[in-house]
């Protein structure tokens, strides 16, 4: 069954999926950030090739054609899939796929409409019987 994450108060969320995306290459985490459009994509994208001075955070579309080797796929609408490890939706809504993956982080910023959201796509998951484990984020990274 898949395990559910919800990080609330994320402040900067690419640059929390930025860490996350890091931590999980470390750990040879194979990863999906499904984003709204193309175009989001692409703007996460270049993002996590920047993202750090130390090193660069490797990621391609789903379509393109390294994607079997490359460890962080950006996934919008209709697009495949090629893995079932580890997902961090940024939709606003939970994805049809959701169920397939190990993982399933969701991340949740500080204004009321991605929290009436995220409450929505909360009940979504606890009604169909998921546990979902919550982390504050801001308090997280205050300690």
């Amino acid at each position: 069954m898949t395990r559910v994450y919800f990080y609330f108060n994320v402040v900067n969320k690419q640059q929390t999926i930025a860490e996350m995306v890091n931590a999980g290459i470390t750990k040879r985490r194979e990863i999906t950030i499904s984003l709204e459009s193309q175009e989001a994509a692409n703007q996460l994208g270049e993002f996590l090739w920047h993202a750090t001075d130390s090193c660069f955070l490797p990621n391609v579309a789903v379509n393109h054609e390294m994607a079997l080797l490359t460890p962080v796929h950006l996934h919008w609408r209709d697009a495949p899939l090629h893995q079932d490890d580890m997902l961090i939706n940024l939709n606003s809504t939970e994805p049809l796929f959701y169920s397939r993956f190990r993982h399933l982080i969701e991340l949740v910023g500080t204004d009321e409409a991605d929290k009436a959201a995220a409450r929505i796509r909360f009940k979504f998951y606890r009604d169909r019987g998921y546990e979902i484990k919550t982390t504050d984020d801001a308090q997280q990274k205050n300690q």
